[in-house]
């Protein structure tokens, strides 16, 4: 435990970051299943609305650095690759 006053002050604040941040996390991946989810269930229409909601929660979080900008534009780039697949399958 720190023993300092701006220690003590840094602990509090990195313990509130930390949990805002596994929120974030958290919600992104549950974006991310419902994406994969609507695709795997041939639902091209939700996958696309789901995808585009999860596009601006991706780039808030990189902009924020929850989580790193290249992981952001991979997991988009992935996911609208296999949304175009699953487009291309059903037709």
């Amino acid at each position: 435990m720190p023993n300092i006053k701006s220690a003590k002050k840094r602990l509090r604040q990195s313990l509130i970051r930390r949990a805002r941040n596994r929120s974030v996390k958290a919600t992104l991946k549950s974006h991310v299943k419902k994406v994969r989810a609507e695709i795997a269930a041939g639902n091209i229409d939700e996958a696309n609305a789901a995808f585009k909601t999860l596009q601006v929660k991706l780039d808030r979080a990189a902009a924020k650095n929850v989580i790193h900008a290249n992981a952001a534009g991979r997991v988009k780039s992935r996911l609208s690759a296999a949304i175009v697949a699953a487009k291309k399958a059903k037709s």
